[in-house]
């Protein structure tokens, strides 16, 4: 496996397991299936309603904690934000039978940011969350909760896959010193991805399968990645993305597919702020 050095030195696997919308009577088999499979990084967030389950396949794994980096991520708080934001991780934390994780992620960027982003900072000063970063934050939020904060988030999670490849976002982000993470990376299957001429053809070049090509092509770029799937066999597919290597020409060739712009939704919708900004997860 390989790994990425985030900006406060924490070392983190390039390829995860992700558990959004894994039902949570379903999550901790699929969590044990990953970590037999190979994965050592899990991702998960309160918003998910699968904490406690992710939690019980960690413990019962046997394997050090150690050798885990497990992330969870903080929705949106009420004020007073700060005082929110840590009764949520505590929540959190509880769910998940740890004594601290490994990356802790402000889930939106709506709401007193500042607020939970000082929380954050608090718990990363603690060692309870060994890195902090963000998820959904385009340019100009990352950078405005850079300038006036004391720490660098260590990670932005995005929408990240063949049809919108945020390549100036991650050039952006890498002079700033944050680690590009990848959600959403197969697309969840839209524009037929599993069936695209290119990638499928990439795919015959190599023996792989077009989840493959689109793991490797986020692994070449540095970006973080974490596939869900429920099917044993499909996470040991995803995650043996490490024996070949695409040409540059392929590279390329994949960056031709870009649309430039979400094929889920966007975060500067006032619509979707409204309905994001408003939902509550029950702690």
């Amino acid at each position: 496996m390989q790994h990425v050095t985030l900006n406060n030195g924490v070392e983190m696997p390039i390829l995860g397991f992700g558990v959004y919308q894994i039902p949570p009577e379903e999550t901790e088999r699929a969590v044990s299936e990953a970590l037999a499979a190979g994965y050592r990084l899990l991702d998960t967030a309160a918003a998910y309603g699968n904490e406690e389950a992710v939690g019980r396949a960690v413990r019962s794994s046997g394997i050090p904690r150690e050798d885990l980096f497990v992330t969870t991520k903080l929705w949106v708080q009420d004020a007073p934000a700060q005082e929110n934001a840590r009764r949520a991780f505590e929540t959190s934390l509880a769910k998940l039978g740890l004594d601290h994780v490994d990356l802790y992620l402000m889930h939106q960027p709506y709401g007193d940011v500042y607020g939970q982003w000082r929380a954050m900072e608090d718990l990363n000063r603690e060692g309870l969350a060994k890195a902090i970063g963000v998820a959904n934050f385009y340019p100009d939020r990352l950078i405005d909760l850079i300038l006036n904060n004391e720490i660098t988030p260590a990670v932005n999670q995005i929408e990240t896959h063949p049809f919108f490849q945020r390549a100036a976002d991650q050039d952006l982000m890498r002079e700033r010193g944050v680690q590009i993470q990848s959600w959403g990376g197969f697309a969840e299957g839209k524009n037929n991805l599993f069936t695209d001429p290119l990638l499928s053809g990439i795919g015959a070049e190599h023996g792989k399968s077009v989840a493959q090509v689109v793991l490797r092509w986020l692994v070449q770029r540095g970006v973080v990645a974490i596939p869900k799937s429920v099917r044993a066999e499909r996470m040991a597919e995803n995650i043996d993305v490490f024996d070949f290597e695409l040409t540059g020409d392929q590279m390329a060739a994949i960056t031709t597919l870009d649309t430039g712009s979400s094929l889920f939704f966007d975060h500067r919708d006032p619509a979707m702020v409204d309905w994001l900004g408003k939902r509550r997860v029950d702690a």
